[in-house]
């Protein structure tokens, strides 16, 4: 992982536990893993919004292999699927 090596991980560590206290790590633990799940959630908005605002490309496929099902369902699947994570994030905080 990056060239580092167990040893100056350890280090590393015990530097940040020197400099922050033991109290204050979980605090900003916590607010790392806060920042990494908006990050997250922030970036797969943005994929969705980019495959929704896709061209369609003419098809070179046969009609026989094509999926017809609507692409409204797999919206609303993901809608419902991202305001279930909204919902359980806002119970967690």
């Amino acid at each position: 992982m990056f060239g580092i090596g167990t040893t100056e991980l350890l280090v590393i560590l015990f530097i940040i536990l020197l400099v922050f206290g033991s109290k204050k790590l979980p605090e900003l633990a916590q607010g790392l893993g806060r920042g990494i799940r908006e990050f997250k959630k922030a970036t797969n908005e943005i994929q969705d919004e980019l495959d929704l605002n896709k061209p369609i490309t003419s098809r070179s496929t046969p009609r026989d292999e094509v999926d017809d099902t609507p692409q409204t369902d797999e919206k609303t699947n993901k809608e419902e699927q991202r305001e279930e994570t909204e919902k359980s994030e806002k119970k967690q905080d």
